[in-house]
């Protein structure tokens, strides 16, 4: 049986001040690597055989961790990157709804309708999540791979997985450095866990949108 273990990377800077990340370079923070290496403890409870990771640095960062505890190399694959929120990329919240406030409204009301300015749409992102998965499941016919992403991304998998469509977004939450089980089974993956953050205890640090 293959097993798929979706990880949303650590804590950072942004996520406390709560801003539009994207495609920004962004370590993770103190906070963050702890969470990090609580889950590298947690996941080596599973005979994790493969791991992937975004190619931006708070997500490589974490898989880092993870590799060094579970003892494989990252592999990137460019398909898991955070979404591209073009002109909103560094924006706080309250920026963005100043800049405009009608498509801000209808990210929080109708995200599956927004492509953000010279951005991505939340269609466009799952597009190329879910080729990069069923590229690694092609790859892993058997055993369990871990990967490392985004909110977003993560948010977005999830709903696939669930047969659920992009208008479900805040319907799924993602804390940093939560743990997501899926299992195959009968040709189709199934969800065993979602946003699990029983690994992280008091560092778990629940953030708002996006």
């Amino acid at each position: 049986m293959t097993r798929i273990i979706l990880v949303r990377h650590g804590q950072t800077e942004w996520n406390q001040v709560e801003r539009f990340r994207g495609r920004a370079e962004l370590d993770l923070d103190e906070a963050g690597m702890r969470q990090a290496e609580a889950t590298a403890r947690r996941l080596a409870q599973w005979p994790v055989s493969a791991l992937y990771s975004s190619p931006l640095k708070r997500a490589m960062r974490t898989a880092e961790a993870l590799a060094r505890r579970l003892d494989v190399a990252v592999q990137t694959s460019p398909g898991l990157t955070d979404i591209d929120f073009g002109l909103w990329q560094g924006l706080s919240l309250e920026e963005a709804a100043q800049q405009d406030s009608a498509v801000y409204a209808r990210w929080l009301e109708s995200p599956e309708r927004v492509k953000f300015p010279q951005g991505e749409s939340l269609e466009e992102v799952r597009a190329r999540a879910v080729a990069a998965l069923e590229d690694i499941l092609a790859s892993h016919n058997d055993g369990t791979v871990a990967l490392v992403s985004h909110k977003v991304v993560c948010k977005v998998l999830i709903l696939s997985v669930l047969s659920l469509d992009n208008s479900h977004f805040w319907q799924v939450e993602q804390d940093v450095c939560a743990i997501n089980l899926f299992e195959a089974r009968d040709g189709f993956l199934a969800a065993a866990r979602l946003n699990d953050t029983c690994h992280l205890g008091d560092a778990a640090g629940r953030v708002v949108r996006p």
